[in-house]
């Protein structure tokens, strides 16, 4: 009987063996159908998305959750070929990744996909010979799978996994997953950034569109600067944007238009032509990039130290000359400029050097019909008022041998004797009008220039008042400091004052040129630096004139200076 039963048992045996290979297979072909359709969803979701940043996000976390890793990132390989640019990760906490520092620049292993674009897996990443280690406060990790993400045959960037849940490691079918979703991501990549590339166009277009409207509707030049600069700056994602005009020194440039962060630290300063970002384009004629300005050696001087990838770009005028310089900066760890976004640049440098084309004519067009006006306000001073005036003097002249009363004859005597004075101010008044090569150059129109060419800096246009024969009784010697004191009394309100007032006031009295610059800002400061106003009270010394700093009751600041007309 016993010889009988163990032949019975031998089938059963086999039975469950086959049931159990068969159900491992049913359950390995569950899984694989399963993987296919997370792989099939991740390549949907991955495609669907239109916007670069969601993009390579989802392809991340897509990555992590289809081969089961711990951590993920996605490193966009930068414009050199050799460093990464942008650094995206999955599974670290923003604690964690505030802790370990500066993102990876593309060494180590992460350069070794860099330079050798192929799969890798790796059991423990510190034993192969390209490992440098972890930084501090980086979690261990061990098992790694590593794949390029190719664009149109172009390697954009890696997909790093590391310690696959479990303590496995990655095997082959983890590694056909990730391609297989690398290709898909380039797809989606390619796709986004052709989207991205058709948005921007739409908007310089828009944005071209509305300057040009606002240079045919006769937009002040201030105007239309800041219109260009604040386009640029929202479409290129910049931080800041300032626009660079040449000054008085050939070897500076100064900042007319500031926009973004700590514009007053900016405004009004003034960046020299060597070592600076604004120099180089503007002595190239060319645009010039800095991936990070902050720690780029050849720029090493400036008003503000940039930590970011930053363009200038060099407005250009009809006549081939450079007329000025505009500058954008991103924050730092922002992608560096692409050539794709610096061709519209240029034509919207085009834009701002028509609007400087355009303000320089329409000043030339309106010096000249101030000209002409002058012309005829001094023929008609002279051929109607002065004869008017001298024919009244003679007629009280006559009149006043025959008044006998001794008080109304003096009192026409006295009479006559202001219409004489009356007639050399007008006369005065008259040479000033007609000296043309005098005008342009005199006080009065310069003065006048000097706060307009404030408004920029200050942020507002200042108040002016002047008072007096400015052209005609001061020398030009007084006139010049005069000028260089005003220049620098605008200069330390747009810097120092923060004000939201300024009034100027000029006058040229019988024996003084008085100027009174106030604002209502913070004061100056005891322990200021008083280098500026040093000169100041300088150059009033040495025409024997007076400065002096006063504080008024309301607030603020008012600078007093005053010259004597002659030299004792």
């Amino acid at each position: 009987m016993g010889g009988d039963q163990v032949p019975s048992r031998m089938p059963q045996l086999r039975l469950d063996e086959l049931l159990e290979e068969l159900q491992a297979r049913i359950d390995a072909a569950r899984g694989t159908r399963d993987r296919v359709h997370s792989l099939l969803e991740a390549v949907l979701s991955v495609g669907r998305e239109l916007d670069l940043a969601q993009a390579l996000r989802r392809i991340v976390e897509a990555a992590a959750v289809l081969v089961d890793a711990r951590y993920a990132a996605l490193g966009v390989i930068g414009p050199d070929g050799q460093t990464l640019s942008q650094f995206l990760t999955v599974g670290l906490a923003e604690e964690e990744i505030a802790e370990i520092g500066p993102l990876p620049s593309g060494k180590g292993i992460l350069g070794e996909l860099i330079h050798h674009p192929q799969p890798l897996q790796l059991s423990d990443l510190s034993a192969h010979p390209a490992s440098y280690g972890f930084p501090a406060n980086h979690p261990p990790m061990h098992t790694f799978l590593g794949v390029p993400v190719r664009v149109r045959e172009e390697v954009f960037g890696n997909l790093y996994l590391t310690d696959k849940r479990g303590g496995q490691d990655f095997d082959a079918d983890d590694e056909t997953v990730i391609s297989t979703l690398a290709v898909a991501a380039g797809v989606a990549i390619d796709n986004a950034r052709l989207y991205e590339q058709a948005q921007r166009q739409q908007r310089w277009l828009r944005a071209s569109a509305e300057i040009t409207r606002a240079l045919l509707s006769g937009s002040s030049r201030l105007a239309v600067l800041e219109l260009i600069a604040q386009r640029s700056r929202e479409i290129t994602g910049s931080e800041l944007a300032d626009v660079c005009m040449p000054g008085a020194d050939p070897e500076h440039l100064v900042v007319e238009l500031a926009l973004g962060a700590n514009t007053t630290d900016r405004l009004g300063a003034s960046v020299p032509m060597t070592g600076t970002l604004s120099g180089a384009a503007f002595a190239a004629g060319s645009p010039v990039t800095s991936p990070n300005l902050d720690g780029d050696p050849r720029f090493t001087a400036g008003p503000r130290r940039l930590a970011g990838p930053a363009v200038a770009v060099p407005l250009g005028k009809a006549s081939g000359t450079v007329g000025g310089v505009l500058v954008l900066a991103r924050p730092g760890g922002r992608p560096e400029f692409t050539t794709e976004e610096i061709t519209p640049l240029l034509g919207f440098a085009d834009q701002a050097a028509l609007a400087l084309e355009l303000a320089e004519r329409r000043r030339d067009a309106e010096q000249l019909t101030l000209l002409e006006d002058r012309d005829r306000i001094a023929r008609d001073l002279h051929d109607l008022a002065i004869q008017r005036l001298f024919a009244t003097g003679m007629t009280l002249q006559s009149a006043a041998r025959l008044v006998e009363h001794p008080g109304a004859a003096d009192r026409i005597v006295r009479a006559v004797a202001d219409l004489d004075e009356t007639i050399k101010i007008i006369r005065s008044t008259i040479f000033g009008l007609q000296a043309r090569e005098d005008t342009t150059q005199g006080l009065r129109a310069n003065a006048s220039r000097a706060v307009g060419e404030a408004q920029a800096a200050l942020g507002f246009a200042p108040r002016l008042s002047m008072e007096g024969l400015l052209d005609t009784d001061v020398p030009t010697g007084v006139a010049e400091h005069v000028m260089a004191v005003l220049g620098e009394a605008l200069s330390n309100a747009a810097r120092h004052a923060h004000a939201s007032r300024v009034e100027v006031t000029l006058q040229a009295t019988a024996t003084h040129v008085v100027l009174a610059v106030g604002d209502d800002g913070v004061g100056v400061p005891p322990e200021g630096r008083r280098s500026g106003l040093r000169n100041l009270a300088s150059r009033a010394e040495q025409l024997n004139g007076t400065f002096e700093v006063q504080s008024p009751a309301e607030g603020g600041t008012r600078l007093l200076w005053t010259a004597p007309l002659t030299r004792p």
